[in-house]
């Protein structure tokens, strides 16, 4: 995935490009955060949040995380973006991760190895990949397989979405 790389110069948002889908796409409501880090207010990663029509709530989240932020290593393993999309649902039982498999995924003529997180709550599905820009993508969703297409579907979004 040779198109993704970090930024030159320093925007107002992210300084690296957001892997995500485009809100376009999505019939529902999309929202977008930012994980700022505490010490000097730098970019440590995106999250967008994808809710369904009618206001049912989120049924997709799609983190982005840099190097050395440290939402990327949890100390139980459960992705960052799965406990934010726990909160988002105001679901508060208990997840721990079960197993962890890797896959690859073509797109094009690139090989994507995807590290599939099953979780013990089995409505949520999981999925983290590295760039070689090396941010990390995961997308967790909730009663919503994920599949090959979807990864066809993320792009980098504009930086424009992400400047105040």
């Amino acid at each position: 995935m040779a198109f993704l790389r970090r930024r030159s110069g320093t925007p107002a948002g992210p300084d690296f490009d957001v892997l995500a889908m485009d809100p376009g796409d999505w019939p529902g409501d999309f929202g977008a955060a930012l994980l700022a880090d505490p010490e000097d207010g730098s970019c440590q990663g995106i999250f967008l949040r994808y809710d369904l029509l009618g206001g049912r709530g989120p049924s997709m989240l799609i983190g982005n995380l840099c190097e050395g932020s440290p939402a990327r290593e949890p100390e139980d393993g459960v992705p960052f973006e799965v406990r934010q999309l726990f909160a988002a649902i105001g679901n508060d039982e208990p997840v721990g991760v079960v197993e962890l498999e890797d896959f690859p995924v073509m797109l094009g003529d690139d090989l994507l190895i995807v590290k599939k997180v099953k979780l013990s709550e089995s409505r949520v599905s999981c999925v983290q990949f590295g760039r070689s820009d090396g941010i990390q993508v995961t997308v967790a969703t909730w009663d919503r397989p994920i599949t090959d297409d979807l990864y066809k579907l993320l792009k980098p979004l504009p930086a424009s979405m992400f400047q105040a």
